[in-house]
C-alpha cells in the first residue's frame, strides 16, 4: 500500500502557472468573476502603508490585465459581490487614513464604470457579505470605528438599491466566514472579536434564515478558529479549512472540519499537507466537485471528497498565500491574485490553476 502522503505527491496532476501580472501589487482585494467570463479585480493594500483605488478586469482570453477607471473610493478588506444582473457591489472596507467606510458602489460591466451605490447602515470592514436566493445581499459583522467589533448585519436590495437592517447575530464576529446553504440558509462560523490580549476567538456558529430575517444558532466547530475558509460542497455540506488561534502566524491550522446543514453539527475532517490561514474567499468548488485551496500558505492543493484526500498541486509556481484573491474561469481553472507572505510585501504576482 502507497502512504497517503506519498500519493498527494505521486498524483498531484493538476498544476499551477505564472500567469501575467497586476498593474499594481495588492492585498486585501476582491476578485469576481462577471458573466462574461472576464474578472474584476478592485482595491486592496498596495503597500503597508497605502491601499488602492485602482481596479482592473482579467482577459482569460488575452491572459492579461486591463486598466479601468478608478473606483470612487479607496477600498481595502471590503467584499465584492456579484448581483443576478451582473453588476459587482463593492461595500465598506479601510479607506483613506484606515477610515473605516460605509460607503458602497458598483461596477457595470457593460459600461465599465464604477457608480455610487448608497450607504450601509453602519460602517464596517473585514465583514461578510453573501448573495441570498432572492436577489438581496446579506452583510454581516466586522470592524467598526474605533476598533468595535460588530453583531449588526443589514441587507441590500437590489431593486431599491438601499440597505435596510436585520436582526443581529448572537455575538460580534470578525474574521468569520458564511456561506450560503443549499436550502439558503447562510452558514457562519468562528472568527473573534477584541484584540491582542483581548481577543476572544469563537467556535461558535449560527444560521441566518431570508425567510425569517434571524440568526439562529446551531452547534459549535471543533475547534475555535479565526482568519479560517469555507466552501460547500456538492453533497451540501460545507468544509472548513485552517485558520489560526490565538498566537496568530504561529498557530496555523492544518486541521479542517465539516458542517452538517441537516444536523447543524461539525465533524473533524481529515488533516490538509499544509497549514493555512488568512485564506478567506480563496477555495474554490471545482466542475468535478473537488475542492482547489488556493490561499493560505505557499502552495495550492485540492480535496477529494470522495476519497477525504488532500492532494498538493504540481508546478513550480509559489504563491504569495495570505490576503489574495481568487476567482474561478472557465474549464475548472482558477485565478490567483497577489496576496503577501512567503517574507514579502503585497505583491502584483497572478497565477492560473489548471487542472
Amino acid at each position: 500500500m502507497i502512504h497517503t502522503d506519498v500519493m498527494r505527491w505521486v498524483f498531484a496532476l493538476s498544476t499551477l502557472i505564472a500567469t501575467a501580472p497586476m498593474s499594481s501589487a495588492r492585498m486585501a482585494h476582491t476578485a469576481s468573476t462577471l458573466a462574461d467570463g472576464r474578472v474584476l479585480v478592485a482595491g486592496g493594500f498596495t503597500s503597508e502603508e497605502n491601499a488602492a483605488q485602482s481596479a482592473e478586469l482579467y482577459d482569460p482570453a488575452a491572459g492579461r490585465f486591463l486598466p479601468l477607471p478608478r473606483m470612487i473610493a479607496v477600498r481595502h478588506s471590503h467584499t465584492a459581490t456579484v448581483l443576478p444582473d451582473g453588476r459587482v457591489l463593492l461595500m465598506g472596507g479601510y479607506g483613506t487614513g484606515n477610515a473605516v467606510l460605509a460607503s458602497a458602489e458598483l461596477f457595470d460591466p457593460a459600461t465599465q464604470t464604477f457608480t455610487p451605490g448608497g450607504s450601509m447602515i453602519a460602517p464596517r470592514a473585514g465583514h461578510v457579505a453573501v448573495l441570498l436566493g432572492n436577489g438581496k445581499v446579506l452583510v454581516a459583522g466586522g470592524i467598526g470605528p474605533g476598533w468595535s467589533f460588530l453583531s449588526s448585519a443589514e441587507l441590500y436590495d437590489p431593486a431599491t438599491g438601499r440597505f435596510s437592517p436585520t436582526s443581529a447575530m448572537t455575538v460580534a464576529r470578525e474574521s468569520h466566514i458564511a456561506v450560503r446553504l443549499q436550502d439558503g440558509r447562510v452558514l457562519i462560523a468562528g472568527g473573534h472579536r477584541g484584540r491582542r490580549a483581548e481577543i476572544v476567538l469563537y467556535a461558535s456558529a449560527e444560521t441566518f434564515d431570508p425567510s425569517t430575517n434571524r440568526f439562529t444558532p446551531v452547534g459549535d466547530m471543533r475547534v475555535r478558529r479565526h482568519k479560517h475558509d469555507a466552501v460547500l460542497l456538492r453533497d451540501g455540506r460545507v468544509l472548513i479549512t485552517g485558520g489560526s488561534d490565538e498566537r496568530d502566524n504561529v498557530g496555523v491550522y492544518k486541521s479542517t472540519e465539516l458542517f452538517d446543514a441537516m444536523s447543524g453539527t461539525f465533524v473533524l475532517g481529515p488533516v490538509m499537507s499544509l497549514g493555512r490561514y488568512k485564506h478567506n474567499g480563496t477555495s474554490v468548488l471545482l466542475a468535478n466537485g473537488t475542492v482547489l485551496l488556493a490561499g493560505g500558505a505557499p502552495q495550492a492543493e485540492t480535496y477529494d471528497p470522495a476519497s477525504r484526500t488532500f492532494t498538493m498541486v504540481g508546478g513550480d509556481a509559489r504563491v504569495a498565500g495570505q490576503f489574495s484573491a481568487v476567482a474561478p474561469l472557465s474549464g475548472s481553472r482558477v485565478l490567483i491574485t497577489g496576496g503577501y507572505g512567503n517574507d514579502s510585501s503585497p505583491r502584483a504576482s497572478a497565477w492560473l490553476f489548471r487542472p
